[in-house]
């Protein structure tokens, strides 16, 4: 199966087990995006960085390329806890939970930029998508 078909695989598992109305929140589809994007640049700089070093070593970075993967597909989960928590205090804690992963998220891509590989070129879009999320989030939280 491609890398494409596996996306769309949990993608679609993902969404099956989501009420219709909480999976169009553009705050939902912004999380999906983020994983589908975090899995496609992990699986380009695992292929750069799962070589050893000359001493044997491996490259540190590998395991901050699994992380956004990681972080990224806890996005959606926790978006879909606080859509559906009844109570104010777990709901916000559903919410710090997402701000955290947000944070950590943006922090392992930086991280990430300090290794040698090509995939690299990809994480400011990656930020960049995060930072809409971010926005999406600022809104969302309103609403809840």
């Amino acid at each position: 199966m491609s890398n494409f078909g596996i996306i769309a695989k949990r993608k679609n598992i993902m969404l099956s087990n989501t009420p219709l109305n909480l999976s169009e929140l553009p705050i939902y589809q912004k999380a999906l995006e983020i994983f589908a994007l975090s899995q496609n640049i992990s699986m380009y700089l695992n292929h750069d960085l799962s070589n050893l070093k000359p001493d044997g070593s491996e490259d540190n970075n590998i395991y901050f390329s699994g992380d956004i993967v990681q972080q990224s597909i806890s996005l959606a989960p926790e978006i879909l806890n606080a859509e559906l928590e009844r109570y104010s205090d777990r709901k916000h804690r559903h919410i710090a939970s997402l701000k955290r992963l947000t944070n950590k998220l943006y922090k392992s891509s930086y991280r990430l930029e300090r290794s040698n590989s090509n995939g690299k070129d990809f994480l400011p879009i990656l930020r960049s998508e995060l930072r809409k999320f971010k926005k999406l989030q600022s809104s969302w939280m309103m609403t809840l």
